[in-house]
């Protein structure tokens, strides 16, 4: 699906979830596959380390290995999935001072629950790890200021779903700056949209998070080809 909505760079970016079990395993893309390339059975399993314990023969992203360890070492329940991506938008907005901006019914999702993360490289150096996570903090969202945005979720269709809407929120306030002047809400507002937008999580909460989104998405990529479940 990250293929299907152009959320691509080449063959960078990142997609891990944690594997079910004691032992601190996680699957991620494989470096080198375009992700209309990646299916089930080629997905790397490797541990908190980096070390492949699968049996892909695929390669990690060394990058990849930095930030998602990082992220899946802190609070295992919430942080199953993480999701990080280098779109157009996404890197646009990572790019500005003022970053994300409460234009957007959408972009209140993330009003006062979105973190920022300082740009040190790309993401080569283990030390990095705790930086990570002391920004991340308790939010389930962040801006890699001039890199990319990464997403977070007890389940994939969460992860995705919260993907889904930082990379349109990202979209959208591109498309208004360049077509006038913003209209920037106020705090009190984007905080209710915020809440509003929470509520109607809370509201799915009953089939789960994104479940309903992301069933949908499924049956669509199946129409086109069912290759990747192989």
């Amino acid at each position: 699906m990250v293929d299907h909505f152009g959320w691509t760079e080449l063959i960078y970016g990142h997609l891990t979830a944690r594997v079910p079990g004691e032992k601190p395993h996680f699957l991620i893309n494989p470096f080198g596959l375009n992700y209309d390339e990646v299916t089930a059975s080629n997905l790397v399993k490797i541990d908190l380390d980096g070390n492949n314990v699968g049996e892909s023969p695929y390669p990690v992203n060394y990058a990849g290995f930095v930030i998602h360890s990082a992220v899946h070492m802190a609070h295992v329940a919430r942080h199953k999935v993480v999701m990080h991506t280098h779109t157009r938008a996404g890197m646009a907005i990572c790019a500005l001072k003022d970053g994300l901006l409460p234009i957007s019914m959408v972009s209140t999702a993330f009003h006062g629950k979105l973190s920022y993360h300082d740009y040190e490289g790309p993401s080569l150096d283990l030390d990095e790890r705790g930086r990570l996570l002391a920004n991340l903090g308790d939010n389930q969202a962040m801006m890699l200021r001039n890199h990319g945005i990464l997403t977070t979720g007890r389940s994939v269709p969460e992860a995705f779903l919260r993907l889904y809407r930082l990379e349109r929120a990202c979209q959208i306030q591109v498309d208004a700056a360049a077509a006038g002047t913003l209209n920037i809400m106020g705090g009190n507002l984007a905080a209710k949209s915020g809440a509003d937008m929470d509520r109607f999580s809370e509201m799915e909460s009953a089939v789960g998070i994104g479940d309903l989104e992301f069933a949908a998405l499924i049956r669509k990529l199946d129409k086109v080809d069912t290759g990747w479940r192989h």
